[in-house]
C-alpha cells in the first residue's frame, strides 16, 4: 500500500486502508453526525471544526462487535492512549517500519479537544489494527 499526502488528505491509495484526521473550518454549526457507508465510518462535529474518517475494510463491523460503549472510557483516557498510540504510529512511519502498514503519519494535536467520539473511534482503530494486523504499537 502506497498513498501521498497533501495536507492530511490521501492522492492515491493502493490497497483498502486509509486513515484520516481532517482539520477544516466551517461556519456551519450541527451536532456531531456519523456516517457509515461500505465500511467507511466518518465523524463529524463541526462546532470543533474536525472530523475523522476511516476507510478499512471491516473496521465497521468490528467496531460494532467488538467496542466497548463509548461511555465505557473517559475522555480521559481515551485521549492519553491516543496520545501513546499516535506517537507510536508516527514513529514507526518516519522508521519506515513497514511501509505496506505504517505510510503516513497522523496529525493529531494534544492540545486540541477533539471530542469523545473523535477520540473513542481513533481508540478503537488503534485496537482494531493491532488485531487485524497483528501488532503491538502501544508497547
Amino acid at each position: 500500500m502506497t498513498s501521498e499526502l497533501s495536507s492530511l488528505v490521501p492522492k492515491k491509495s493502493l490497497n483498502n486502508l486509509t486513515f484520516l484526521i481532517l482539520v477544516f473550518s466551517t461556519s456551519v454549526n450541527t451536532i456531531a453526525q456519523k456516517t457509515e457507508v461500505q465500511d467507511t465510518i466518518r465523524i463529524a462535529n463541526h462546532e470543533i471544526e474536525y472530523e475523522i474518517i476511516i476507510l478499512e475494510t471491516g473496521f465497521d463491523s468490528w467496531l460494532t462487535t467488538n467496542a466497548k460503549p463509548i461511555h465505557y472510557y473517559s475522555e480521559q483516557f481515551l485521549k492519553t492512549k491516543n496520545r501513546v498510540y499516535v506517537a507510536n504510529w508516527n514513529s514507526r512511519v518516519l522508521g519506515a517500519f513497514n511501509r505496506d502498514l505504517y505510510n503516513f503519519q497522523i496529525d493529531y494535536d494534544y492540545g486540541i479537544d477533539y471530542g469523545i467520539e473523535v477520540n473513542y473511534t481513533l481508540y478503537n482503530y488503534f485496537l482494531f489494527f493491532e488485531q487485524k494486523y497483528n501488532q503491538n504499537i502501544a508497547f
